[in-house]
């Protein structure tokens, strides 16, 4: 028996028209009130909004922004411009090649709950609301206005799909209309977008010399943020600022334009990322970037074995002390028990070779297994390892490793007669140890970088894929499947290996409880892990941007004490609930994602 459901029970939409906002505005109006309401947000921040020096920033000048009113101008300005973009300003309509209401909506929040956050600060630290003054108050009506325009936008529902005309209702057109924004994002990140492909080959060059600039900028303010609320906005700037960038279309553009010139792209990348020391004044925000730097190279290392081949490896940071314990015993330091004193490039070769050895140890006898046997079984390999150091004292077992004492004062590398210790001068400005550690991070990450671009787009690469994608397809159309997974596990442990040699010498010291599964500072497992699926699997800038806001954002919310892990545990919940397929995603994982969500709904006809 058949039976057939009528669309008269339930009001539906019609297809192809717009869906109020939030709040009931007409569109014109809406979208006046908000573009107004940014351009207002703008001036209020060149106001004065406390009368006292005491809240950091210094808020009490006429005519000049300071601290916190800078992220609140920059909010209002991106309102302001999507706004004008909506209205189709000549020279402003390429900044939402998507649609601008989103965009809207987004940067207004940014600028509604960054100024509303700093009044609050301001109240609370310096003891009532009379400490604001009239600016402040002011800023407060006109992010409200900008947030309340922008809800009010209309939600546009497209036309239905002619091939079903049964159906015209609510499901249909929401299919149609998440179908309809997956094809244009598609287009934009395959780079068959007309806009971004009639641009002159120069100008999507500046393009990109641009967008990495920008990107500098945003890296080093985010690092060099002197107190905790002015973090605190940067973030929430930060997040609603580049979701906007992401829904206007632009991000899309963007990232079309560096596919098509990816040599172009990683050269100024990393010539940007060179740049970084230069900005800043002392060794206290270097000595961040290395840690990140160090960070970021692991957890590369990391997406071959998770993100090309898919195995998932919960011991990776156990790679990453073998190769630091080995560098140490062999780089001269009183604490090893072999008086033994290589060269740079000795305990390079000797960390890197000892890290594969054990990833080839490991991976022999457990690569057979898969999902979460094999997950478990790494996990106890990571724990192992760390027993295992920690018992090498002496007294528990043979002294080779100092037990919990570790292996301290390594000595600081020394290569072509640079002593990475020093203080050197470049270009009239002084360079810290730790800067010199950070170009020589840089130049490894570099290493891992061409290993990461060379094996995934090689061969034995796609073989990881296929692989990851169905292994039991792939071992019936003839590829040795352990062989291709045993080569990943030991690629991934050798780069493991050569960071840990430089982190070795960073640190000073090796210690069995850098090493743990989940320790409150990274690099460890779980952190690891978290930066190649937060910034994008299979990837090469997904787990490096990953890894740098798992590494920063713990480091600058250590005011939050015991609360720390609970915040950053909601950011990651929340960011992996709206974009599960990272930050940088696959082209391929992306369209994974999305084709499940673009599902339709219950077909209208049920049989019986």
């Amino acid at each position: 028996m058949t039976t057939q459901t009528t669309t008269a029970e339930t009001p539906r939409t019609p297809a192809g028209s717009a869906q109020t906002g939030l709040i009931s505005l007409p569109p014109n109006i809406a979208r006046a009130v908000a573009t107004g309401g940014g351009a207002l947000t703008v001036i209020s921040a060149f106001l004065a909004w406390t009368w006292t020096a005491a809240f950091p920033g210094d808020l009490t000048v006429y005519g000049y922004p300071g601290g916190l009113q800078w992220l609140v101008l920059i909010a209002g300005a991106l309102t302001t411009l999507f706004g004008l973009s909506s209205y189709g300003v000549k020279g402003l309509r390429w900044l939402a090649p998507a649609g601008a209401d989103s965009s809207i909506r987004l940067s207004a929040l940014a600028g509604f709950v960054t100024t509303w956050f700093t009044l609050i600060a301001i109240s609370k630290q310096l003891g009532g609301l009379a400490n604001l003054e009239p600016g402040g108050f002011i800023a407060a009506i006109v992010s409200l206005a900008a947030l309340i325009g922008a809800l009010a936008l209309p939600f546009e529902r497209p036309a239905p799909d002619p091939a079903d005309p049964e159906d015209s209702g609510w499901d249909q057109s929401r299919h149609n209309a998440r179908a309809s924004l997956t094809t244009f994002k598609a287009a934009f990140a395959s780079g068959t977008a007309p806009a971004a492909r009639t641009l002159p080959s120069y100008v999507e060059i500046l393009i990109i010399v641009a967008a990495l600039s920008f990107g500098l900028v945003v890296f080093t303010y985010g690092i060099g943020t002197e107190y905790d609320e002015l973090f605190i906005g940067f973030l929430i700037t930060a997040g609603f600022g580049f979701a906007a960038l992401f829904k206007s279309g632009l991000a899309g553009r963007v990232s079309a334009i560096t596919s098509k010139h990816r040599n172009v792209t990683m050269a100024g990348a990393f010539t940007a990322a060179a740049a970084f020391p230069f900005t800043q004044s002392d060794d206290q925000y270097a000595t961040i970037g290395v840690y990140i730097l160090i960070f970021a190279t692991v957890a590369l290392g990391l997406n071959i074995v998770v993100g090309l081949a898919g195995l998932l490896d919960l011991g990776y940071v156990a790679f990453l002390g073998v190769g630091a314990y080995a560098a140490a015993m062999v780089s001269g330091s009183p604490s090893s028990p072999f008086d033994i004193h290589l060269p740079f490039w000795g305990a390079v070769l000797v960390g890197a070779t000892a890290s594969m050895v054990f990833g080839v140890l490991i991976g022999a006898p457990t690569l057979r297994l898969r999902g979460d046997y094999l997950a478990i079984v790494t996990l106890g390999f990571g724990e192992i390892f760390r027993i295992t150091v920690n018992n090498l004292d002496g007294t528990s077992g043979p002294d080779i490793t100092n037990g919990s004492n570790g292996i301290s004062s390594i000595p600081n590398l020394q290569m072509f007669g640079f002593d990475f210790g020093l203080e050197h001068s470049i270009f009239g400005i002084t360079i810290g140890r730790f800067a010199n550690y950070f170009f020589l991070m840089l130049l490894i990450t570099l290493i891992v970088v061409v290993v990461f671009r060379r094996s995934g787009d090689s061969r034995i690469g796609r073989a990881w894929i296929a692989i990851r994608e169905d292994e039991t397809a792939a071992l019936a159309m003839g590829i040795n499947g352990f062989r291709v997974k045993l080569i990943a596990f030991a690629l991934g442990a050798t780069l493991a290996g050569l960071a840990g040699t430089v982190q070795a010498h960073v640190t000073y010291t090796v210690t069995p409880e850098q090493y743990q599964f989940a320790h409150v500072v990274p690099p460890n497992s779980a952190f690891l892990l978290a930066a190649v699926v937060l910034g994008g699997m299979g990837t090469i800038s997904g787990p490096l941007v990953g890894a740098a806001l798992l590494y920063l954002i713990p480091a600058k919310l250590q005011f939050l004490g015991d609360y720390q892990l609970l915040a950053f545990g909601l950011a990651l919940v929340l960011l992996m609930r709206f974009r599960p397929e990272g930050l940088i995603p696959n082209r391929r994982r992306q369209l994974e994602f999305h084709e499940s969500a673009e599902a339709p709904a219950v077909l209208s006809k049920t049989g019986a």
